[in-house]
């Protein structure tokens, strides 16, 4: 198989600098570009204990119950990971899982795209209950397993599809830079269009968010599951 391409770069300067997903070595303003190795993303991902654990259903308000059932009775089934600290702001759970709904299951991205974005994702915050949750999926819904591992590893892919790939790019650049250059977002609004735009950087923002309050809020595997994902950088 010949080996993938890389996207061309315009005359002008870009503002990626197109490196592996993590940036293994690389480094902003002289951090840790991920800032990984922190003390407190450690302690999250070797087991310290949960700081939000379950609510008793018993001593749930009103409105934790109403939340509670909007998502018991939708298609995720049951209150799992970071639904279990969501409940303590019902009103703002109940607002952002109706977010994660559609751009879960009703996206036209199709679910390897969604799936692929999601794995990002969670490698990038080092997210392991969100790994867990979503490799088999992504699995499934037909990424490749040596494209999850690469990204579980940190490094790009070598054998993407071309939508993984400009995905990959998209994600990449948004992340790194905070925006993205005209040639990556001219083949992303090429091939989904300008809700597909909207679509992806919204599946980037919703799960950062998970992301960000699994990590604070040390939210476990299920009982013995390991850590999928190691802790960077290696």
């Amino acid at each position: 198989m010949d080996e993938p391409k890389e996207p061309k770069i315009s005359d002008s300067q870009t503002l990626v600098d197109r490196r592996d997903f993590l940036g293994g070595a690389t480094a902003l303003a002289g951090t840790s570009l991920l800032g990984l190795a922190s003390a407190a993303r450690v302690e999250a991902a070797e087991g310290v204990a949960d700081r939000m654990p379950p609510i008793p259903a018993d001593k749930w308000t009103d409105a934790q119950k109403k939340a509670a059932e909007e998502i018991t009775s939708g298609p995720r089934k049951e209150l799992v990971g970071p639904f279990i600290p969501l409940l303590r702001s019902p009103e703002f759970m109940s607002r952002l899982q109706k977010v994660g709904e559609y751009l879960r299951y009703n996206t036209k991205l199709g679910s390897n795209i969604s799936e692929f974005i999601i794995l990002m994702t969670a490698r990038q915050w080092t997210q392991q209950f969100e790994w867990y949750s979503h490799v088999s999926l992504a699995l499934k819904a037909g990424v490749k397993e040596e494209t999850i591992n690469a990204v579980a590893e940190g490094q790009r892919p070598a054998a993407m599809t071309p939508d993984e790939e400009m995905i990959y790019e998209y994600v990449t650049e948004l992340r790194l830079h905070q925006s993205v250059s005209d040639p990556v977002y001219a083949k992303v609004v090429n091939r989904f269009g300008e809700q597909g735009i909207i679509d992806v950087t919204g599946l980037c923002g919703y799960y950062t968010t998970l992301g960000m309050l699994m990590n604070v809020t040390r939210t476990p595997l299920p009982p013995g599951i390991k850590p999928p994902l190691a802790n960077f950088p290696h």
